[in-house]
């Protein structure tokens, strides 16, 4: 797998320019919405971090695009994940591309993410939370 050095280099990553566009939208309506989020690239993949703690994260592959939240947070709105016909994975769900992502849906993750993140220190939740 490749490495990537910043935002740009993974976009032009993705073969179809409609599906970096696609992405690339997602990204932007996160940072408007949550503009205290720092879109940063880690683990080969573009993510949002609240005080340097994982808040959500995203990777592109040839079908779809993967939505990555902590495991608590994921298991709380995994009904929803499904009843919206996404498929779900280990703490993550998919997103076909083309198919619209469900804006509530990001923002339940997103504000259950900040929220259950709010004093914790570390990247990643500690395995005891």
């Amino acid at each position: 797998m490749a490495k990537y050095d910043t935002l740009d280099e993974y976009m032009a990553s993705i073969t179809k320019p409609e599906n970096a566009q696609q992405l690339s939208s997602t990204l932007d309506w996160i940072s408007t919405q949550y503009p205290q989020l720092e879109l940063r690239l880690a683990w080969n993949q573009p993510m949002f971090t609240d005080h340097d703690t994982f808040i959500i994260g995203f990777s592109a592959a040839t079908k779809d695009f993967a939505v990555a939240v902590e495991a608590p947070v994921f298991e709380k709105h995994l009904p929803q994940i499904t009843a919206l016909g996404y498929r779900a994975t280990k703490r993550q769900f998919h997103v076909a591309w083309g198919t619209e992502i469900d804006e509530s849906l990001l923002h339940h993750l997103i504000d259950d993410a900040i929220a259950l993140k709010k004093n914790v220190t570390t990247f990643w939740l500690p395995k005891d939370k």
